[in-house]
């Protein structure tokens, strides 16, 4: 088992944020955006799509990861992940941005990826007579 995490996961629950900015996807990849280098993530690309007749997803690849959102405009809610490998990100300066930017209530949970992981090993299936 590994003693220090591999990265780090953050998961927004976002409930309430304003409908028409949840259906913008531009909006949404400058905030992102702007969340990532408040992060001082090193930003590679972003690609956002716009759904019909509502919706955004859209992705911030960064060189340590990924910042990702999904949208349900209709019910106000939008599901974000911040996902780095890097030490030097101060995901907290993300997470303010975003919570600034989309306003609304917010439940945020962590996972520290790859710590304390163990390999399941599976065992091979018998087959009945039956089959």
């Amino acid at each position: 088992m590994r003693e220090q995490a591999l990265g780090r996961h953050l998961i927004l629950e976002i409930w309430d944020a304003d409908p028409h900015l949840l259906d913008d996807a531009h909006a949404l990849e400058q905030l992102l955006l702007q969340a990532a280098r408040a992060a001082n993530a090193t930003v590679i690309q972003s690609v956002f799509h716009h759904f019909s007749p509502y919706g955004v997803s859209g992705v911030v690849v960064i060189a340590e990861s990924h910042l990702t959102i999904h949208t349900w405009p209709e019910y106000r809610y939008a599901a974000i992940d911040i996902f780095t490998c890097g030490p030097k990100m101060d995901l907290e300066a993300a997470v303010e941005v975003i919570a600034a930017g989309l306003g609304g209530r917010m439940v945020q949970l962590e996972i520290s990826r790859g710590q304390g992981v163990r390999r399941a090993q599976r065992q091979p299936l018998a087959l009945s007579a039956a089959q």
